[in-house]
């Protein structure tokens, strides 16, 4: 081969790899320009789905910030009477589309997969997204098309009239060489919810046990409860419910034998029921009696006893741009003794100060005087360390407080999930 060919053939590579790269660069700077003027967006959604919409929904810049977007995308979801769930993605409009604001919604049922849920949130999604894509020059880019179903419509039979039941059983088996862990429960539900009624039923048993091998001997631990749960509600306009509670129970851990219990109940929610996906404020208050048999005698020289009791609950819940709230204030007691309360207080909240920065809390604390129960005499030592007794006490709680502060690119669309999340 001569030195002219061997100059000749590197020269013709480059000169077609050039041809090459100019038209793709050429390409990527349009792709460039048109991206920086797509619609950015921020998702205030579950980490299951935002990775899946991320690389699916690829004509939006997905913002690091809500306040540089100019559309906060936010998903709440809520249990429907079917074991699904009902999903409302709603959008606001920011900057140029203030006051353009929009709510979707979706209903998942008990026998859809997760991909199957994912999806048909995301084909709402991107419908949801037309109205204000059609405002960008990446409009351009998008077609839409129809797959026409031929199906005529007609009303829903339901043969099972809305009812749902589950039934589980698990059970775990572990151990080492001086402990062994037997553990098996079960349960069976049924359910039913409309606009105008909720019922649910409820049937489950635990039984668990510990076997430890010592120096001192051997030490066996059994904890066994089962219970049964009823709940009926009937809806009176949007704000009132009127129904009750039934449930018996028995406890090794709560040195319950046997107890009864029924309790009507009225509700009242200051905001529309309609809402509750963005906000309300309930209001419950149980008016109930109970019949317990105990195992041993209890610290009041009770081996039965009948009760009447009281409780009302205060419940707040908002979520908006700003962030998230939570409040939960409940009080109760017995009749035959005022002494006898339990009041406790359940707050959490999640606040975005500005770009980038957040404040998150938690605290719960409760004030315990109804421990009618308490087995008489001390607790042993076995029993406090395997916590298969309730133990005495007059308060409990728990508080967290954190910041979180992130900064860098104000743009988050690529998704990388190697190595899982780097979080872990």
């Amino acid at each position: 081969m001569s030195k002219r060919l061997i100059l000749f053939i590197p020269f013709m590579m480059l000169l077609i790899t050039t041809f090459n790269i100019m038209p793709a660069t050429s390409q990527q700077k349009q792709g460039a320009q048109l991206r920086e003027k797509a619609l950015c967006v921020f998702l205030d959604i579950s980490r299951r789905y935002e990775s899946h919409f991320k690389r699916k929904i690829t004509f939006v810049n997905y913002m690091r910030d809500r306040q540089q977007a100019q559309l906060y995308i936010m998903m709440t979801s809520q249990n429907t009477g079917s074991n699904g769930r009902r999903y409302t993605i709603v959008l606001y409009g920011q900057e140029k589309f203030v006051g353009e604001n929009d709510t979707l919604i979706y209903h998942s049922r008990q026998s859809d997969t997760s991909e199957m849920t994912r999806d048909g949130l995301l084909k709402k999604l991107k419908l949801g997204l037309m109205k204000y894509v059609a405002k960008t020059p990446v409009a351009e880019n998008i077609e839409i098309s129809y797959k026409q179903d031929n199906a005529k419509p007609d009303d829903v039979r339901d043969r099972w009239n809305h009812w749902v039941f589950n039934i589980d059983v698990d059970t775990d088996v572990d151990g080492e060489e001086s402990r062994q862990n037997h553990e098996i429960g079960s349960s069976f539900s049924a359910d039913r919810v409309t606009d105008n009624w909720k019922m649910s039923f409820n049937i489950n048993g635990d039984y668990e046990e510990d076997h430890y091998q010592m120096d001192s001997g051997d030490i066996l631990s059994i904890s066994k409860s089962w219970g049964t749960r009823a709940l009926i509600v009937k809806s009176f306009g949007p704000h009132w419910s009127l129904g009750g509670y039934a449930s018996t129970r028995s406890s090794t851990y709560s040195n319950i034998h046997f107890a009864t219990e029924i309790a009507p109940a009225i509700e009242y929610n200051i905001f529309p029921y309609s809402e509750s996906t963005y906000r309300e404020f309930r209001l419950l208050y149980k008016n109930g009696f109970k019949s317990v048999k105990y195992r041993e005698m209890t610290i009041y020289d009770k081996l039965e006893e009948q009760l009447w009791y009281e409780s009302l609950r205060a419940t707040f819940e908002i979520k908006e741009r700003w962030g998230s709230i939570n409040f939960n204030l409940s009080g109760s007691h017995y009749f035959h003794d005022f002494s006898k309360n339990h009041f406790a207080i359940f707050s959490s909240l999640h606040f975005r100060i500005f770009e980038g920065l957040s404040f998150n809390i938690r605290a719960r604390a409760a004030r315990i005087h109804d421990q009618l129960s308490l087995e008489c005499g001390e607790a042993s030592e076995q029993d406090i360390l395997l916590h298969r007794k309730e133990i005495a006490t007059q308060y409990d709680y728990s508080f967290s407080v954190g910041f979180r502060y992130t900064f860098g690119s104000i743009f988050s669309n690529i998704v990388n999930p190697r190595f899982g999340n780097r979080r872990h």
